[in-house]
């Protein structure tokens, strides 16, 4: 009696797998049409870096070292610099002079996007960074940097006549 539920046990298990099998192949097929089409993501993927700017194109990194601390792959290096009256670059105090990230090490894990302070490191939807030269995975600031938004008046140099007429 014992091996004849076992019989009708592992019946009605291929019959449910099946069902679902069949189901499947009945539904239409979804394809890309990567890559003569531009790849559809979804809002949360984690692509290459971006480095954000402001409203007026000043760059949102204040060089505060928190995602490179975050960094479990310790893949992000950073040199910072001061701002001068002079010339500014970021709304802070210091601005990241470098700002590299080695993708040979990157695990795209976020930690850097979520330490970070002021919003200056996201994660952009780019994906494409397959290369056989590793040396060409280490992206720079340059790289990184968002274009500068319409309107922006960057960098943000004073004015020697506008000096010596607030004085």
């Amino acid at each position: 009696m014992a091996k004849i539920s076992e019989v009708f046990g592992g019946a009605a298990a291929i019959v449910k797998g099946m069902g679902i099998t069949f189901g499947e192949m009945l539904n239409p097929t979804i394809t890309e049409d990567y890559p003569d089409a531009p790849a559809k993501f979804q809002e949360r993927f984690r692509g290459v870096h971006e480095l954000q700017r402001d409203e007026n194109g000043l760059e949102k990194c204040v060089a505060c070292f928190l995602c490179a601390a975050a960094c479990p792959a310790q893949c992000i290096y950073i040199e910072a610099a001061e701002n001068t009256a002079e010339l500014r670059i970021s709304g802070g105090e210091r601005y990241a002079k470098v700002y590299n990230i080695d993708y040979n090490r990157c695990i795209f894990c976020g930690y850097c996007v979520e330490a970070c302070p002021t919003d200056a490191i996201t994660h952009g939807h780019g994906f494409e960074i397959a290369s056989y030269n590793t040396s060409t995975l280490i992206y720079r600031k340059e790289q990184m940097l968002v274009p500068m938004p319409e309107g922006a008046h960057f960098p943000l140099k004073v004015e020697p006549s506008a000096e010596s007429d607030s004085h």
